[in-house]
């Protein structure tokens, strides 16, 4: 049984692959934040706290490769 996504448009944003505008919606699904354009289908994930915290101070580092 699939359990239901509790979904919020995001008011004046637009969509970074198609260009339209108040299409996105965010969600969570499985503790992760993710944002859908409801016209294209393009799918963006908000990174967790892992790579937050993986992130030093004291640099300007994105995110800590670990493969």
């Amino acid at each position: 049984m699939e359990t239901r996504r509790k979904k919020r448009f995001v008011a004046g944003a637009v969509c970074p692959a198609c260009g339209k505008m108040d299409t996105m919606m965010l969600y969570l699904e499985h503790g992760v934040e993710k944002v859908t354009c409801i016209k294209c289908g393009d799918t963006r994930v908000r990174p967790g706290d892992e790579v937050d915290k993986a992130t030093r101070d004291s640099e300007e580092v994105i995110g800590v490769f670990r493969p």
